[in-house]
């Protein structure tokens, strides 16, 4: 799928005053191929992306905004997502204000959440970005147990795709690149390995919340 035209970032960051004062783009990291260079951002957000199993259990989860500040509300979000989306074919459904597209995969759901008002198709592109993205990383096993055993990548994959809500790209290729740069420079770090922590200690807490 080929990327959608990027926008200028909608909040101050990097590259928001050089968007708005019209020069150019900002340097990509330090020591990154010029071909890896991030392009301007889209306009476009999302409010959640989540990972579960097939009985509704989360694997990975990120939510970038207040809209369920609490690890209780999110969960009990997610399984009711679960429950009005796991038994159908459709690919895209309403819930609570919110548009959310999905897909499965053998025994895992994928999801986007984005407002009501957000654009369908851009949050399908982050979807099958996603989708593409992992299968590569997963070596095309797209499934529970090998999600589990590259949880480091299947984050550094999402945080190449959103970043603070705000969708920096939808080409699998162009992330994979990035992925894969960040190996390569030893840029799987701690605040990755802290991240596969911090899931799964938030999902021994809501199961003991039980």
């Amino acid at each position: 799928m080929q990327r959608p035209e990027a926008w200028p970032r909608p909040h101050p960051g990097e590259g928001a005053a050089a968007a708005q004062a019209g020069g150019p783009a900002p340097p990509g990291r330090a020591g990154e191929p010029a071909g890896l260079r991030m392009q301007e951002p889209s306009l476009y957000t999302v409010k959640a992306v989540f990972i579960l199993d097939n009985d509704g259990h989360r694997l990975l989860a990120k939510y970038y905004d207040d809209t369920f500040p609490s690890l209780k509300e999110q969960m009990a979000f997610e399984k009711n997502v679960f429950n009005k989306t796991s038994r159908t074919d459709s690919e895209i459904a309403f819930f609570g204000g919110m548009t959310i597209v999905y897909k499965n995969s053998i025994d895992l759901f994928l999801y986007v959440v984005g407002s009501s008002h957000e654009n369908e198709l851009m949050l399908m592109s982050v979807l099958t970005c996603l989708f593409e993205s992992l299968s590569h990383v997963l070596r095309k096993n797209v499934e529970k147990r090998w999600l589990l055993e590259n949880m480091d990548g299947a984050f550094l994959v999402l945080d190449e795709i959103v970043d603070g809500g705000v969708i920096l790209e939808s080409d699998p290729q162009q992330v994979i690149q990035k992925v894969n740069f960040r190996a390569d420079d030893g840029s799987l770090s701690e605040q990755s390995v802290a991240q596969v922590l911090q899931s799964a200690k938030e999902q021994i807490k809501w199961s003991l919340l039980k």
